[in-house]
């Protein structure tokens, strides 16, 4: 699929012509929520998950076993890769990399770590995440901080290790608030 009147002519999406996929995009899934946004030259593979209300920005990649939850987020250059969970409300900035292999080596079989960025976190501009890392409920990861452990709910994280610099509190406005709270 490539054009929004392509989604729109499958049933399987549903509302499809709510879904905006730009011309230069090419999709390849069926699973897109209504209200997303895709923009040029970005890929998606077949299998992977969008949720609703999303807005995936130009030159991004969404491999097949990566799941996108409602109202996420990815700006220009990620790669979303297989085994790649992104909550609802998660914002991730441009250039933010994701890894899913923890001894990487050309041409080996290996075993896909599954790394998680939980509801409402928040991943800056350049930052790192190693595999199999899980990011707390409305954490947020600095620009260029490389995360190789699991960070906190609220916890912000910046630095190479990423570190905890602070907790965020209920009050506190760059807790953020969530679209619909449950």
């Amino acid at each position: 699929m490539t054009s929004s009147s392509a989604l729109a002519a499958d049933p399987s999406v549903a509302e499809a012509s709510t879904v905006f996929v730009h011309e230069r995009a090419l999709v390849e899934t069926d699973h897109i929520g209504t209200g997303t946004r895709i923009w040029a030259f970005a890929h998606v593979m077949p299998g992977a998950r969008i949720g609703s209300d999303c807005n995936i920005c130009d030159h991004t990649f969404i491999e097949g076993d990566a799941i996108v939850g409602d109202r996420v987020t990815i700006k220009s250059g990620v790669y979303v890769w297989d085994g790649v969970r992104l909550e609802d409300d998660v914002f991730v900035g441009p250039e933010a990399t994701f890894t899913n292999d923890p001894f990487p080596r050309s041409k080996r079989d290996f075993t896909c770590a599954t790394t998680t960025i939980h509801r409402g976190a928040s991943i800056g501009a350049g930052a790192v995440i190693l595999p199999g890392v899980s990011v707390g409920d409305r954490a947020i990861v600095g620009a260029g901080a490389v995360v190789t452990k699991d960070v906190p709910e609220r916890a912000v994280v910046v630095g190479n290790p990423a570190r905890v610099v602070r907790l965020l509190g209920d009050d506190d406005e760059s807790a953020g608030g969530f679209a619909a709270e449950p």
